[in-house]
C-alpha cells in the first residue's frame, strides 16, 4: 500500500489518464464525422466515390497506427510544416488526435457499413418510390437505422480507440499514460508491479463501463424484425 501511495504522491497519474480520455473523445468525434462521410461515399451511386472510400478504408485498416503517429511528427509536422499551435504540447496533442482520427475513421466506416447491411433493401426502394434523392435517403432513412444496428461494433471501435490512445507517445505527447508509465518504470524500478497494476486497473475501470453501456444500448436500440 505504501508503494501505491508513494507513486501517486510523486506522479500525477489521474492527469495522464485525463489526457488519454481527451485524446479519445476528440478522436471519436472527428473519426465519426469522417466515418459517416466515408460510408456515404461507400454506398454512393458514383463509382469514383466508392473507389476512393474503399481505398481509404483498406489503406488505414492495414496501416500500423504507430507508423501513422510517427508520420504525423516527422512527416506532417517536420516536413510539411503542419502546425496547430505555437505551444509544443498543444501542437503534438492535436497531431495525435489527427492521426487517431484518420486511423479510426476507417473502422467507423466499416462499423456503419455493417449497420447499413441490416437495413432491408425495401427501405431504399421505398425511398426511390417516394422520390427521395440519395442524400435524403441516406441521411433521413438509411443512416439512422444503420446507427441503431451498429451500436455494438461502434462501441468496440471506441474501446479500441481508448487503448490506441496510448500510442500517442509516438507523436511526442509526453503527458499521457504510456509516457508516464515508462518514466515511472525508469525512475522507480523497485515498484514495477504496483506501477503495472495502477495502469492496468485504470484502463479496466475506463473500459468496462463502455462495454456495459454498449451492450445496454445495443439491446435497447435493436430493431426487432
Amino acid at each position: 500500500m505504501e508503494a501505491f501511495i508513494s507513486l501517486f504522491s510523486q506522479y500525477n497519474v489521474p492527469a495522464a489518464f485525463l489526457v488519454n480520455i481527451e485524446l479519445t473523445l476528440w478522436s471519436a468525434l472527428f473519426s465519426t464525422i469522417l466515418g459517416v462521410i466515408l460510408v456515404m461515399m461507400r454506398i454512393s451511386p458514383v463509382a469514383s466515390l466508392r473507389v476512393v472510400s474503399g481505398a481509404y478504408v483498406e489503406l488505414f485498416k492495414n496501416l500500423p497506427l504507430t507508423i501513422i503517429m510517427v508520420f504525423m511528427v516527422l512527416g506532417a509536422y517536420a516536413q510539411l510544416k503542419l502546425s496547430f499551435s505555437d505551444t509544443f504540447a498543444t501542437n503534438f496533442f492535436w497531431l495525435a488526435v489527427t492521426g487517431l482520427s484518420l486511423y479510426t475513421a476507417a473502422f467507423v466506416c466499416e462499423s456503419l457499413r455493417s449497420g447499413i447491411n441490416t437495413v432491408p433493401l425495401g427501405q431504399a426502394e421505398a425511398c426511390r418510390a417516394l422520390g427521395l434523392n440519395f442524400m435524403q435517403s441516406a441521411t433521413q432513412i438509411i443512416l439512422p437505422q444503420a446507427f441503431r444496428g451498429s451500436v455494438a461494433p461502434l462501441g468496440n471501435t471506441l474501446i479500441a480507440l481508448l487503448k490506441n490512445s496510448t500510442v500517442a507517445a509516438a507523436a511526442s505527447v509526453a503527458t499521457e499514460t504510456s509516457s508516464l508509465m515508462s518514466e515511472m518504470i525508469e525512475y522507480r524500478s523497485d515498484v514495477i508491479i504496483p506501477i503495472f497494476l495502477i495502469f492496468a486497473f485504470g484502463y479496466v475501470i475506463l473500459i468496462i463501463p463502455i462495454g456495459m453501456l454498449t451492450t445496454y444500448l445495443s439491446n435497447k436500440l435493436a430493431v426487432r424484425r
